[in-house]
């Protein structure tokens, strides 16, 4: 078994364990420790300073600018993928579960190089294609290690009786009015979808779960078109 399959099945193995204790309030302080060590190994090492490679680190070793903007007719692209979950993450952690401004601003847009500002869920191939290509790689690695730090220090000061906490309509309106979530039908669902849920439900799937499964799809890419 290479590292890259250990690593996935440890992390999947400390999601479960998360997923069932940390509601509870005698093993909360254990498991929110488990849900940062979760939370660092989908960013980059030096986003919490471990000296080891995180799962993120393993899907940039070896991996060519060029395989990153590779699209099929099938699936999404490795830059896709990786600015959607970084997106989402920001506008969740900072916007919904902390109540304060997301990361991403007009500065980052442009050092991205992009003219888009939401998700990417409503978009075709050639706009996949065209985003992908067009991307800066560097800019979107330093947007998402930004991102990550906040939501470690956010995911830290969590107390156990935040976990029922709903999310606010305030700030569902505010990524609506940002223009986080396109308002095309693909897209818009993710307003209702977040905005019933509690942190807890936040974190479970936004937060970690949604973020590996993305993740797993750009280790597919990368096995599929990244030979040389």
């Amino acid at each position: 078994m290479n590292n890259v399959s250990e690593r996935k099945e440890t992390w999947n193995a400390k999601f479960a364990e998360m997923k069932t204790k940390l509601s509870k309030q005698d093993s909360f302080e254990t498991e929110k420790k488990n849900l940062l060590d979760i939370h660092s190994l989908l960013h980059e090492k030096s986003v919490t300073g471990i000296n080891v490679d995180t799962y993120y680190d393993m899907l940039w070793n070896n991996l060519s600018e060029s395989t990153c903007g590779i699209i099929s007719k099938k699936e999404t692209s490795i830059a896709w993928n990786v600015w959607h979950i970084t997106r989402i993450e920001d506008m969740i952690s900072n916007i919904l579960m902390a109540g304060k401004n997301e990361i991403f601003d007009e500065e980052i847009q442009e050092k991205l190089g992009i003219t888009i500002k939401d998700t990417g869920n409503a978009m075709d191939y050639s706009e996949i294609d065209l985003f992908s290509k067009t991307i800066n790689l560097k800019a979107l690695k330093q947007y998402r290690k930004k991102v990550g730090i906040s939501t470690q220090k956010i995911l830290a000061k969590l107390k156990h009786s935040d976990l029922k906490r709903k999310v606010e309509k305030e700030g569902i309106e505010k990524i609506r009015v940002n223009g986080g979530v396109s308002s095309n039908e693909k897209a818009i669902w993710l307003l209702d979808f977040w905005g019933r849920k509690n942190m807890m439900g936040l974190i479970t799937m936004p937060i970690t779960r949604h973020q590996m499964v993305h993740l797993n799809d750009c280790f597919n890419i990368k096995a599929r078109y990244n030979k040389n």
